[in-house]
């Protein structure tokens, strides 16, 4: 059993299609982070680490993302940006990319949300839907 130091991963999976020649697996997993978390300042930090597959049958280059972070206090942050940790990633059929990062809410429970904009070798634009997630520190929820 985990101390209250250690931080347990959260798997959680999804699956976004665009057509059976454009499909993106993303799977996320997240952790609390303790030690870079204030409670008593309303600052809890997470991270996440995705993994993007393709496995569909176009190449395609991820080149923007779009996040929606909603903290339980009802709090809507947005972000977009260029890539994701300073890549544009290149996916070929079968290939994928792990990357991980972070975000920090008000409250020790919210949840993610998103898209990333996809171009194929084809010259189609799409999006890779990311369903939701769940952030939350260990035993808040059931």
């Amino acid at each position: 059993m985990p101390g209250p130091d250690e931080t347990r991963p959260q798997p959680i999976r999804a699956t976004a299609m665009e057509t059976a020649a454009k499909r993106i697996k993303v799977e996320v997993q997240t952790a609390f982070l303790e030690e870079q978390s204030e409670p008593r300042d309303n600052r809890y930090v997470f991270s996440y680490t995705i993994t993007i597959r393709n496995e569909g049958e176009v190449a395609a280059r991820l080149m923007t993302r779009h996040w929606i972070i909603t903290a339980a206090n009802g709090k809507v942050q947005e972000v977009r940006g260029s890539g994701v940790v300073g890549e544009q990633p290149y996916l070929k059929p079968g290939q994928g990319f792990r990357y991980s990062s972070g975000a920090v809410l008000e409250t020790p429970v919210g949840a993610m949300q998103g898209s990333y904009q996809m171009v194929g070798d084809d010259g189609d634009q799409f999006d890779a839907p990311i369903p939701p997630f769940r952030l939350a520190i260990p035993g808040v929820l059931n």
